[in-house]
């Protein structure tokens, strides 16, 4: 796997090399001293990764990795000192196409690295991504749970991955805050930055956004979101949970696995929606929920940062609709609560 650096700071820069250098299978493809220069060297020279870092002269990481997915797309990995104090530029590269984020390796006071060993589990997993689909965990099939007494609020369920937070992010402030609905989104995104999803997603929208919690119910109006690397379940007696299986399936949390679990035990159609994003995960699990009656929503080419997951899905027959971002919240709102008015 070829890898370029991205980032201003010389002893970044030598942290990385060493990480790279020690790794098997991993070369240095080029480096780029800013935002500026990686969209000129990528032009010439697109590498298998890109390791880009958020804070730097000339461009950011940011507007880098938008021009970069624009003209010459490849695997982006934010790579920076700072994610926990820049959240919001985090899940604004993602929203452009990074894949993840990770913090920077360091040199220790020994002189070792920091770090590092973190940074290659996330080159490895994306080894994988970019060289083969990979099996999706077949979901179960679907069968009707028994309800217990109470009524439930309808149910939305949106998955995503390469540029999944800003179209997220979009479709939730499409949404009225007084939706009679709840609503679960399951992102590729890395549990130390779940919480920062959330509370992102919040600032960006008028509904209560917060991270799934084990053992936790579906409320109205509120929307939960995936915060573990284990997969997020809907479990028989209609809570949500975790579950480490499948632990070889590289994309954690699981689209499939959520989406499975929910044509399975929610006791009634509610609306599900596949965004942006690099692989498959997600297409078998709207299939099991077009199976099970739900109407199913993949984002089209046109408006996908990746179309990969919503044209594997296209490509099963498992969306009943493919719409643009910009029509998804309105079609979830009609589906919901006919008759509703979704926010311009």
């Amino acid at each position: 796997m070829r890898a370029a650096i991205v980032n201003d700071l010389p002893l970044a820069v030598a942290a990385l090399r060493r990480v790279l250098d020690a790794a098997p299978g991993v070369e240095v493809a080029w480096t780029a001293g800013d935002g500026a220069e990686a969209v000129d060297m990528c032009a010439r020279d697109v590498p298998d990764v890109i390791l880009m870092d958020l804070i730097m002269p000339v461009m950011d990481g940011v507007e880098a990795t938008r021009r970069i997915m624009r003209e010459s797309p490849c695997a982006i990995v934010v790579v920076t000192a700072t994610v926990s104090g820049n959240a919001g530029k985090v899940f604004e590269a993602m929203g452009h196409g990074a894949l993840d984020a990770v913090a920077t390796p360091v040199f220790g006071l020994d002189g070792a690295i920091v770090g590092g060993e973190e940074l290659l589990k996330k080159i490895f997993t994306i080894a994988k991504l970019i060289s083969k689909p990979g099996g999706a965990p077949g979901p179960a099939s679907p069968v009707q749970a028994v309800s217990p007494s109470g009524r439930h609020p309808a149910l939305a369920v949106i998955g995503a991955s390469t540029g999944g937070p800003k179209a997220v992010a979009a479709i939730l402030a499409g949404l009225p805050r007084d939706l009679d609905a709840a609503l679960v989104v399951v992102q590729h995104v890395d549990m130390r930055f779940a919480g920062g999803l959330a509370e992102w997603l919040r600032s960006q929208c008028s509904l209560h956004v917060q991270v799934a919690v084990q053992g936790q119910g579906l409320s109205p109006g509120v929307v939960h979101v995936a915060g573990t690397n284990d997969h997020l379940v809907l479990r028989p007696d209609l809570t949500l949970g975790y579950q480490a299986e499948p632990v070889d399936y590289p994309y954690r949390p699981s689209v499939d696995a959520f989406f499975g679990s929910v044509a399975r035990y929610w006791p009634k159609p509610g609306v599900a929606a596949l965004l942006t994003g690099m692989g498959r995960d997600g297409a078998k699990g709207l299939l099991a929920l077009r199976q099970a009656g739900w109407p199913t929503i993949a984002q089209d080419e046109a408006t996908s940062v990746v179309y990969g997951m919503p044209k594997a899905a296209a490509e099963l027959g498992a969306a009943t609709r493919i719409l643009p971002l910009a029509d998804i919240a309105r079609a979830i709102c009609d589906t919901l609560t006919p008759g509703s008015t979704p926010h311009a």
